[in-house]
């Protein structure tokens, strides 16, 4: 477990690394959007590369932003109903949905993705509007952000397991009836690594 928590660190930072880059991409995609229609309406002039930069920092955002939003336990969840549900109860079900739901779906997507990432890579497509962009960067969102997803799906599951075993306190940070901390669930499982790599000796 003491790896696997270690492994699960390393997951969570990652996607806090990524999940603060998709702050600026926010800001940038609005710049752009701001760009092009002051541009549109002050000088008659459009680009169709902006245009497109413009919807490829919002899918950006979207698809790279998934495993962001589960570290940060920020997904969709029926509170009314969870509220009333023991700690241990909520952990059970969060791991039969990334058992049963998250990971097949993220490999499905993968799977399917991947190719089309791929032909538009080898073949270098690109838009066709006139003065489009390339389309691969825009296609390997797909597989890149369920990746993002499915390995924290992966630390969710290991984090779930340590709190049932009594290792860390609960993730999602119900007991206190708000979102955890990611920096303090990341320093308990780096003390509890410490701790038991002490015992080891």
């Amino acid at each position: 477990m003491k790896a696997l928590l270690r492994i699960s660190r390393l997951v969570d930072a990652v996607n806090d690394r990524v999940g603060r880059i998709i702050l600026w991409l926010i800001l940038a995609a609005v710049l752009v959007s701001a760009v092009n229609a002051i541009v549109r309406k002050l000088f008659r002039v459009s680009s169709n590369a902006f245009l497109e930069v413009q919807w490829y920092l919002f899918a950006a955002v979207f698809m790279l932003g998934a495993g962001y939003t589960f570290l940060q336990n920020a997904h969709v969840r029926i509170d009314f109903v969870s509220a009333h549900l023991s700690a241990r109860v909520r952990a059970w079900i969060d791991i039969t949905g990334i058992v049963v739901f998250l990971t097949p779906f993220c490999w499905i997507m993968i799977d399917l993705s991947w190719p089309v990432f791929y032909n538009a890579w080898a073949s270098g497509e690109m838009s066709q509007n006139a003065g489009g962009l390339i389309r691969w960067p825009v296609f390997a969102l797909l597989p890149l952000g369920m990746g993002l997803l499915l390995v924290q799906g992966a630390s969710e599951l290991v984090k779930r397991i340590a709190f049932l075993k009594g290792l860390i306190p609960d993730p999602t940070g119900h007991a206190h009836g708000s979102h955890p901390d990611s920096e303090e669930i990341e320093q308990e499982i780096a003390a509890l690594a410490k701790k038991e790599s002490g015992g080891a000796h």
